[in-house]
């Protein structure tokens, strides 16, 4: 991953759900103006996201060996804008996981207000060695991880 949306792995069950958490910060370059002249995150990136926790939580139950590359999404509904300073928590939950696809849902919040929620996300799973160096997936997955619970 490249674009990283994931500050923190807060929370996991392999193979079942994931907490990630996203401080937003007036530095990042994606921020846009609504037509109102406020900064708001776009709506894609809140999307992704919550995709970056369901490939974490895929990651952390493979041992690193699979991640998952988004296929399609059944329904996506915005809530409410993202603006700088926000916290993202997003909390993600497998619906079904087999050797070659995981469909996750989940939703992200900012102070426990619903801003995103997201049903029948389909994404296959793929040799997290193609597309990532090994050693560098182990080094940021116990930087996300360490100190949290399981």
């Amino acid at each position: 991953m490249r674009f990283h949306l994931i500050d923190r792995v807060e929370s996991w069950e392999p193979g079942r759900s994931v907490r990630g958490r996203k401080l937003t910060s007036l530095s990042e370059e994606y921020w846009e103006r609504s037509a109102g002249g406020e900064l708001e995150m776009p709506l894609p990136f809140v999307l992704e996201a919550l995709c970056q926790a369901g490939t974490w939580l895929v990651m952390i139950t493979t041992e690193r060996r699979r991640r998952a590359a988004l296929l399609s999404v059944g329904t996506v509904e915005w809530l409410r804008p993202v603006r700088p300073g926000d916290v993202l928590v997003m909390d993600c939950e497998v619906q079904s996981m087999g050797k070659e696809s995981v469909v996750v849902s989940g939703r992200v919040t900012v102070d426990d207000d619903p801003v995103l929620t997201a049903e029948d996300v389909m994404c296959a799973l793929i040799a997290a060695d193609e597309l990532d160096e090994p050693d560098e997936m182990e080094r940021l997955q116990r930087m996300l991880t360490t100190g949290t619970r399981r």
